[in-house]
């Protein structure tokens, strides 16, 4: 399996019989500018959205006429599960900036789950529902979505073998975020800068503890 971070919260899936699935695409230009990431532009097979903000639900803007996977109800899409479980994007329960989906499924033997604009902890039956993840892509900036202290606590509790940061401050998006150092301060023996936008995960080289992958933004 490839994955690729396109840059913000989303990211290309290629699994090894060559479905692409994109998560969370941004609409580029969105927001009065203030998503300078640039257009992707290759066909995809199917699309995740994990709630209808600009930046994350951009399925117009595609290639390839793909299955779009949304809402709070399971689907399965190209013989793929892929589990929803409903949380919120704000600590109120959705009263500030209403409902998010965690997706969660598994491809050549690799469990991922994608919490989209997350924005609380979770509680044990959150956690129970989600079960056991392999890579988990992980807000990490605040404002909109959980803060650095409150993604280290996601993390550890979900125990995923791979973290990937997304959702954090680079010079294509602002909207107040917090730089990527901020989670990874007091991490440096668990992270791996690895200077690329693409990495190759396989289920039976995965690290043995925790580690935090952090990629370049593609676009």
């Amino acid at each position: 399996m490839k994955i690729r971070y396109l840059g913000h919260a989303t990211f290309l899936v290629t699994t090894g019989d060559g479905i692409r699935i994109i998560l969370d695409p941004y609409e580029p230009g969105g927001f009065g500018g203030q998503i300078a990431y640039g257009a992707y532009t290759e066909p995809v097979d199917i699309a995740v959205v994990s709630h209808d903000h600009a930046d994350h639900n951009y399925v117009r803007g595609l290639k390839g006429n793909p299955a779009v996977v949304r809402g709070s109800r399971d689907q399965t899409v190209r013989g793929i599960e892929f589990r929803a479980i409903p949380v919120f994007h704000d600590p109120h329960g959705g009263a500030d900036r209403g409902e998010n989906v965690i997706r969660v499924f598994t491809a050549d033997g690799l469990t991922l789950c994608h919490v989209g604009d997350l924005g609380h902890t979770l509680t044990e039956d959150t956690v129970t529902q989600i079960g056991g993840v392999d890579i988990l892509f992980l807000p990490v900036g605040g404002r909109f979505t959980i803060d650095a202290e409150s993604a280290t606590k996601v993390a550890d509790s979900l125990a995923a073998k791979v973290v990937i940061p997304m959702h954090f401050k680079t010079a294509k998006v602002d909207f107040g975020l917090a730089p990527v150092e901020d989670f990874l301060r007091g991490k440096e023996g668990r992270t791996q800068k690895l200077g690329v936008s693409e990495v190759e995960a396989v289920s039976d080289r995965l690290p043995a503890q925790r580690e935090i992958w952090v990629l370049q933004p593609a676009l």
